[in-house]
């Protein structure tokens, strides 16, 4: 493929899972009164009720800057995949500028919310390339696939949405797997893609 993607991916890529399991991980031991993993959502951590919410929000907007970054840079990927998963990132900035309340819920996070994880499933569909020399993962058949993981994952959380008894684990399979393929993609395209150049 002529166009190549911009080393910087490869750090922005790591930036967004890293950022986004340690930022559960420090906030949820931060909660005085203990957090349920397996209920408790990602939110709630950087909710207006949590203890230390700073930790969860800044995590948050970290994780987004990565994935607009990593869009930015992700240059074998198609245009309009990299739109999308930017967009996820943009979501990502409004889910921590706007934070559950300390009771009830707010219609502006679950739009910021939905419209993360809808970006961040969707983004492989859009994104695979068809030209000669394309990296790997965003050859059809792989990108198609990653993306049917997502819908996947994607479907549990919206079944547990409603149950409420894993809602929590749900929500962390899923995120840190929109969270992982977009490193998938970057690592194939400047790691293992400078390799094949050089032979």
């Amino acid at each position: 493929m002529s166009v190549a993607a911009r080393p910087f991916i490869v750090l922005s890529s790591l930036g967004a899972p890293v950022l986004l399991i340690g930022g559960w991980t420090v906030a949820a031991a931060h909660q005085h009164a203990g957090f349920d993993a397996i209920t408790g959502t990602i939110s709630a951590l950087a909710g207006l009720g949590a203890d230390d919410r700073y930790i969860m929000t800044i995590a948050l907007y970290g994780v987004g800057v990565c994935h607009v970054l990593t869009a930015l840079g992700l240059r074998p990927a198609r245009l309009v995949g990299r739109r999308i998963l930017g967009a996820g990132g943009l979501f990502s900035l409004g889910v921590a500028s706007l934070p559950l309340p300390a009771v009830g819920t707010s219609s502006a996070h679950l739009v910021a919310a939905a419209g993360a994880f809808g970006c961040l499933t969707a983004w492989p569909f859009f994104a695979y390339q068809r030209e000669p020399g394309t990296p790997l993962a965003l050859r059809p058949s792989v990108s198609v696939a990653a993306g049917i993981v997502l819908v996947v994952l994607l479907g549990w959380l919206g079944v547990e949405l409603g149950a409420r008894t894993h809602v929590g684990l749900a929500e962390r399979t899923a995120a840190a797997a929109q969270a992982l393929w977009p490193l998938v993609v970057s690592v194939t395209c400047v790691v293992l893609g400078s390799a094949t150049r050089r032979r």
